[in-house]
């Protein structure tokens, strides 16, 4: 059975950190794209993080600059988002994805933000509250 399972959610106060993680079951990484998407209640899914499995080419969305790490694991098999200096708008559902990295999937810039990307975790809840 194919699985992508995240972890390491939960509540955190404004400017504390998280550190997320992707594994695969089931599936390869290594020269695919591994993508970071939040979706907060009401709003379109977005994309917060790329990478070119493990150590290509990086992604960023703006607002998380400086602030936000992704990494890769080959022999885990896993992904990592590293998230410090946490805001409230920062709060929502975080899930990984894979997308082939000869295609778009992650690094275009398409209206819908999760296009090309196929194998999706169930994502881990992430709030930063006071």
């Amino acid at each position: 059975q194919l699985q992508f399972v995240e972890s390491g959610g939960g509540l955190v106060q404004p400017g504390g950190s998280l550190k997320l993680s992707c594994t695969s079951s089931g599936f390869r990484l290594d020269s695919y794209r591994v993508g970071w998407f939040r979706q907060a209640p009401g709003k379109e899914r977005e994309r917060v993080a790329c990478i070119n499995f493990p150590r290509g080419s990086i992604f960023y969305l703006d607002s998380v600059k400086g602030r936000f790490a992704i990494s890769g694991d080959n022999a885990k098999k896993t992904a990592y988002l590293h998230m410090s200096n946490l805001k409230p708008e920062d709060t929502g559902t975080y899930y990984c994805a894979r997308g082939l990295r000869s295609g778009y999937g992650c690094f275009g810039d398409w209206d819908d933000q999760t296009y090309g990307m196929e194998y999706w975790g169930r994502g881990t809840p992430v709030t930063i509250s006071t």
